[in-house]
C-alpha cells in the first residue's frame, strides 16, 4: 500500500476573487481534501494585475507585482497552517499555480507567464515550492493548458465514459472522460460578468446570477459575442484574460449602446451558458459534473441544464477546491518524478514531468 503525504495547493485564477489553499493527503490513487481557507486579494493589487493584463505596466512593476503576490501565497499558506495548528515541517510541498499575466501557447515563440515567485514563497513558509508547471508543456509543443483534465480523470475517471467535468472559473473549461482523455477551454467563464457588474455596482461578482436574472437577453449582442473566432476553432485550444477582458468587451458594446446594464449581464450569462454547452453536446456524455465559482451561479446551472435537458447535471463534490486541489496533485507528481498524462488534451508531443521545485 501507498504511503500518503500532505501537500498544499494554491490557485489563482482569471476571477481574481482571492486565493484559494488547499490541503491534501496524496497518494497513489487518491487525493483527499483535508481543509481549505479563501485568501481574500488585497483590491491594490488585483487593480495593478489587471492594468498588467491589459498591457498597461511596466517592467519595474511586473517584478513588483510577481513579489507581491509571492508574498500573498506565502501568507496565505501560513494562514492555513495556524488556523490549523499544522507544522509546516509535515507537509512534502506546495503546488503554486501562480497567477497568469499572459498566456499565448501560439505563434512563432509560444509562451505563458504566471506571476508569484515561489522561491519567495519556499522561503517565507519554509516548505519546498513547485511552480511554474505550464512552460514545459508549451516547450513540448502543447497549449500549456487546461491541465484540470489530467486530474478530473484521476478523480472520475473511475465512472467510466458517460461523464464530462466542466470547470467554470474565470474562464471555462472542459473534460471529456474515457479511453482518450479530451479537454480545452470553451472560453469566458465568469470573467465578462464579473468585470461587467463590477464596473456597474461595484461588487466583485454576481452573487446566484441575481442581478442577470432581472434582464433580458440581448440576441443580436449574444449574435456578436459568438462571432469571435475562438469559439470555432478546434480544439486543442485555450484562452484567457489575454482575450476575454474588459476591452474586447468594450469592443463589441461600441456598437451596441442603448442596452440597459442588466439586459447585458445576462446576455453575458447566456454567451457563457451557450459556449459552454455546444462544446458539451459535442460529445455523447450523459452526466456533466460542474465545478468552480461558477457552479454557485444558479441562473447559469439553470440556463445550462435548460440547454442540455438530456444530460443530468451535477456540481462536483469540493466544487470551489478542485482547481487547487488539482496544483496539490501536480505537485506531488512532480516531486516524484511522474509524468502528467495531458497528449490528447494539449496537443503536447508527449506527456513530460511538469514544473520546476524551489528548495
Amino acid at each position: 500500500m501507498s504511503h500518503s503525504e500532505l501537500y498544499i495547493g494554491l490557485m489563482s485564477g482569471t476571477s481574481l476573487d482571492g486565493v484559494d489553499v488547499v490541503l491534501c493527503s496524496i497518494d497513489e490513487s487518491s487525493c483527499e481534501l483535508l481543509t481549505s481557507v479563501e485568501h481574500p486579494f488585497d483590491e491594490a493589487l488585483k487593480e495593478d494585475i489587471v492594468e498588467a493584463v491589459n498591457g498597461a505596466t511596466t517592467l519595474q512593476k511586473v517584478g513588483e507585482i510577481d513579489h507581491r503576490l509571492a508574498i500573498l501565497f506565502a501568507k496565505a499558506v501560513q494562514n492555513l497552517l495556524e488556523q490549523n495548528s499544522i507544522d509546516s515541517s509535515t507537509i512534502t510541498a506546495i503546488g503554486s499555480h501562480g497567477q497568469t499575466l499572459w498566456h499565448n501557447p501560439n505563434g512563432r515563440y509560444p509562451h505563458s507567464m504566471q506571476l508569484g515567485d515561489p522561491s519567495i514563497i519556499s522561503t517565507v513558509t519554509r516548505i519546498p515550492t513547485v511552480a511554474d508547471f505550464r512552460r514545459k508543456d508549451i516547450a513540448l509543443g502543447g497549449e500549456g493548458a487546461p491541465f484540470a483534465p489530467s486530474f478530473h480523470n484521476f478523480l472520475f475517471g473511475n465512472l467510466g465514459e458517460s461523464v464530462s467535468v466542466v470547470n467554470i472559473g474565470g474562464m471555462a473549461n472542459i473534460s471529456v472522460l474515457g479511453e482518450e482523455l479530451i479537454g480545452y477551454d470553451t472560453g469566458c467563464g465568469n470573467v465578462l460578468m464579473d468585470i461587467w457588474i463590477y464596473k456597474n455596482l461595484s461588487q466583485s461578482y454576481d452573487r446566484g446570477g441575481e442581478w442577470a436574472r432581472g434582464g433580458e437577453v440581448n440576441f443580436s449582442l449574444l449574435e456578436s459575442m459568438l462571432q469571435d473566432e475562438y469559439f470555432s476553432l478546434p480544439y486543442p485550444k485555450s484562452t484567457g484574460r489575454e482575450r476575454f477582458n474588459a476591452k474586447w468587451l468594450n469592443d463589441i458594446l461600441e456598437d451596441f449602446k442603448d442596452i440597459r446594464p442588466q439586459d447585458i449581464q445576462r446576455t453575458l450569462l447566456e454567451l457563457t451558458a451557450i459556449s459552454i454547452s455546444n462544446e458539451v453536446l459535442k460529445f455523447s456524455r450523459d452526466i456533466l459534473l460542474l465545478c468552480g465559482g461558477g457552479a454557485k451561479n444558479t441562473l447559469l446551472v439553470e440556463r445550462l441544464q435548460s440547454l442540455m435537458p438530456n444530460i443530468q447535471l451535477l456540481i462536483a463534490q469540493n466544487a470551489d477546491e478542485l482547481e487547487a486541489m488539482a496544483f496539490a496533485w501536480l505537485a506531488y507528481k512532480r516531486i516524484h518524478l511522474e509524468s502528467v498524462e495531458l497528449c490528447s488534451v494539449t496537443g503536447a508531443r508527449e506527456d513530460g514531468i511538469l514544473g520546476g521545485v524551489y528548495l
